[in-house]
C-alpha cells in the first residue's frame, strides 16, 4: 500500500466519477487501540443540492456543514439513534457532494476490528455502513477530518483499484428521493458487499374511532 494518501484533486471531481474509483482503495484509521484498514467494496454517490436523497438537498445546516467544505474531508452522521455512517466529501468547495462508504474488507488490524465487533464473522466486520464505522472506530469525533493530510489519523490510499469490468451499479439502498438513480457501486462477487434494500415507506397507524 502506498504510504501517501490520495491527493485532494482525486476528490475534486463530480461525485459520480469519484464513487466507482474509490472501489479497491484502502481506508486506514490510526487510533490508540491500533490501526485498522479496510479495502472498499461498496459505495454510494450523493450529489448535494441537486439530489433529493442527499442530506444537503435543502441547504446547509449545522449537521451537514462539512459537506459544503473542501473535498477530501470526512462527513460522519448519526442515524437511527444508534449508528454512525461515513462519507467522503467530493467536488468543488461549496457543492456538498459526498460518497457514502457502504462496505469493505478488513485488510489490516483484524484483531482490533474483531474486538470492536466481537459477535461478527470476518465477512461481516465491515459489511454495511454502520459496521464499517464500528470496525474502523469512526464516530462523531472523526467528523471533518482531512483524509488527504500526510500525517492524519484517517487516510485513504491507492490500494489496487477495482477492475472496471468488475464494477456493478444500481439504485441506492433505502432512499426515498431519487430512489432509482443508479449511484450505488460495488465489486461484483465480493462477499463483503451488503445486501440491497429498497426503501419501504412507513405506514401510518390508523387511529380507532368510536361512533
Amino acid at each position: 500500500m502506498s504510504a501517501e494518501p490520495l491527493p485532494r484533486d482525486f476528490f475534486d471531481r463530480p461525485v459520480e466519477e469519484v464513487a466507482p474509483s474509490l472501489l479497491g482503495r484502502v481506508l486506514r484509521h490510526r487510533t490508540p487501540e491500533g490501526v485498522v484498514a479496510v479495502r472498499l467494496t461498496e459505495v454510494e454517490a450523493y450529489a448535494g443540492q441537486r439530489d433529493p436523497a442527499s442530506h444537503a438537498y435543502r441547504g446547509k445546516t449545522a449537521r451537514n456543514a462539512v459537506m459544503f467544505g473542501p473535498p477530501g474531508h470526512v462527513y460522519v452522521y448519526f442515524t437511527y439513534g444508534m449508528h454512525f455512517c461515513m462519507n467522503l466529501v467530493c467536488g468543488p468547495d461549496g457543492t456538498a457532494m459526498a460518497v457514502l462508504l457502504r462496505a469493505g474488507e478488513v485488510v489490516e488490524g483484524m484483531e482490533t476490528a474483531q474486538a470492536r465487533r466481537p459477535r461478527s464473522t470476518v465477512r461481516d466486520l465491515a459489511r454495511g455502513p454502520a459496521r464499517l464505522c464500528q470496525a474502523l472506530g469512526v464516530a462523531r469525533e472523526q467528523n471533518g477530518l482531512d483524509v488527504c493530510a500526510p500525517d492524519g489519523p484517517l487516510s485513504i490510499h491507492a490500494g489496487e483499484p477495482a477492475d472496471p469490468g468488475a464494477i456493478r451499479t444500481g439504485p441506492r439502498t433505502g432512499v426515498n428521493g431519487a430512489k432509482d438513480v443508479p449511484w450505488r457501486f460495488w465489486i461484483a462477487g465480493d462477499p463483503t458487499v451488503s445486501p440491497y434494500r429498497r426503501h419501504v415507506p412507513r405506514q401510518r397507524k390508523k387511529i380507532a374511532t368510536t361512533g
